[in-house]
């Protein structure tokens, strides 16, 4: 009998007022790289299954030449956050099933440039969350260095099927910008999930512009690169559809990280001891031979 069963995976993301969006900051101060590290340990932390995992046992272990020892195994199958939800582009999440929800900020990148001066500071952006068709309520409000990429914002059990989760933002300098979300008609909110190549507006991953906060979730091939039961949402709050060619226009405002939790992942248990019986054709990775000498 020979078998096999493995895996991992992980999680991404900014933006800059006018022209203050053109250039990215030399340097964190010492809480910024606190955040930075801390971007790095949920990445660790969100590296779920991507192949089956699982065991197989035979009992007894030594047998003789004839005899048939009992094979029992269990192979529990990588999740994928489109088997249990349903995205209405550009910014609506759509359970399938009940599931348990965590929010997470990942950063606010809406920043400043001060007068007569090539230095730019964060200001405080806020970002909002409407559940099953209530009204958008604040989950965060807060520069980029109030963010712990950590801490969950939001959470619920049991969010059932059907139960719509929507997104919105808005950013404050001096008076409040316009606000953005998922109901606005607008391209301003994105919702993307692992693998999928963002929008051409987000810098690349090794460019000068891409926030510090979303590399951990941008792989080397430039694709989004977080859990498979995670979807991930981009927000631009300072500039507006109309200007998406714009150099500030980078999706990089505001992004969050909504993570899924299943009760019902896909099992297949089995056991049999006949070797030329009982039905292992639907388990993967496994191939059955009854010749002991080809073992």
């Amino acid at each position: 009998v020979k078998a096999a069963a493995f895996a991992i995976c992980v999680l991404s993301v900014t933006s800059h007022v006018a022209d203050a969006k053109k250039k990215k900051k030399d340097k964190y101060d010492e809480k910024d790289q606190d955040a930075t590290n801390s971007e790095a340990d949920l990445s660790d932390n969100h590296k779920i299954p991507s192949d089956p995992v699982g065991w197989l046992t035979a009992f007894p272990t030594m047998v003789q030449t004839g005899a048939k020892p009992t094979i029992s195994w269990s192979i529990t199958y990588p999740s994928l956050v489109t088997d249990y939800v349903d995205i209405d582009i550009p910014a609506t999440v759509v359970p399938k099933e009940t599931l348990d929800v965590e929010v997470r900020v990942l950063g606010n990148g809406v920043t400043v440039s001060s007068s007569n001066s090539n230095t730019y500071s964060f200001v405080d952006a806020k970002a909002t969350l409407s559940f099953n068709g209530g009204g958008y309520n604040d989950i965060f409000y807060g520069d980029n260095h109030d963010v712990n990429p950590s801490t969950v914002v939001w959470s619920k059990k049991d969010v059932q099927a059907g139960q719509k989760l929507r997104f919105g933002g808005r950013y404050y300098h001096r008076s409040w910008g316009p606000s953005y979300n998922s109901d606005s008609g607008t391209q301003n909110i994105r919702v993307l999930i692992n693998g999928d190549t963002p929008p051409s507006n987000i810098p690349e991953h090794d460019a000068p512009s891409l926030e510090d906060f979303i590399k951990p979730y941008l792989g080397g091939d430039g694709k989004v690169k977080i859990g498979p039961m995670d979807v991930i949402v981009f927000m631009e709050l300072t500039h507006s559809d109309n200007q998406q060619n714009a150099p500030g226009y980078d999706l990089q405002d505001m992004v969050l990280l909504i993570t899924f939790t299943s009760n019902n992942p896909k099992n297949n248990n089995g056991q049999e001891n006949d070797a030329n019986g009982g039905d292992s054709s639907n388990v993967p990775f496994m191939e059955y031979d009854s010749n002991p000498s080809n073992l």
